[in-house]
């Protein structure tokens, strides 16, 4: 299915938000992402879905937009998929506990 830009802006909203609610929620700090490999996993999925979408939005969107760093977002699922063993994940932790709130309220003024 091809996807209109604000359809997977509204996508990459939806799973940015599920999964900080999700680490909410369930109170996961920085030092459990680290060290247990079930959430790695699942973070990873909304991660992988988040990038997918940011890839496949049109440049001039990408463009108009400039504020959000979108080919790191990109980049970042691309290491995750092809790059799974050697993940980061001190920079993983970073991208959910600091940055995600951050593309959130981004996301929220375009919308």
């Amino acid at each position: 299915m091809k996807y209109s830009d604000k359809q997977r802006i509204e996508k990459i909203y939806e799973n940015a938000v599920k999964l900080h609610e999700y680490i909410i929620e369930n109170n996961i700090k920085r030092e459990d992402l680290l060290t247990a490999i079930p959430l790695q996993w699942l973070v990873t999925t909304p991660l992988y879905n988040i990038g997918e979408h940011v890839y496949y939005l049109s440049s001039e969107y990408k463009q108009a937009y400039g504020n959000i760093p979108w080919s790191m977002i990109s980049g970042l699922r691309h290491r995750l998929v092809h790059d799974y063993d050697g993940t980061n994940w001190n920079i993983i932790a970073d991208v959910v506990f600091e940055e995600l709130p951050v593309l959130i309220e981004e996301i929220q003024k375009i919308l």
